[in-house]
């Protein structure tokens, strides 16, 4: 896909940039191109603003719980003294 915009050289040569009106009148092309992998960063003028990139893919994770038994006295009344201290009274 061609770009017409000037190689930025504050970074990668392999990331081209992008002026911001011509990302947001190319955004689905750009986004076909970082899908195959290519980089992207996004200026307002001069100033780089923001960098298109691909994701990462997600890794799978197992859902797993840790072995834990609530006490029996989780659910008794505090003590005065720790109530009020928790209230701000002590």
């Amino acid at each position: 896909m061609p770009v017409d915009q000037p190689w930025s050289l504050a970074y990668d040569r392999a990331m081209k940039q992008v002026k911001v009106q011509y990302a947001k009148t190319h955004l689905s092309a750009l986004l076909a191109a970082v899908e195959r992998g290519e980089e992207f960063v996004i200026a307002r003028g001069d100033h780089p603003a923001a960098r298109l990139v691909p994701m990462e893919p997600r890794q799978s994770r197992e859902l797993g719980f840790v072995a834990y038994a609530v006490p029996d006295e989780f659910l008794d009344s505090l003590p005065d003294e720790e109530l009020a201290a928790w209230e701000g009274n002590g």
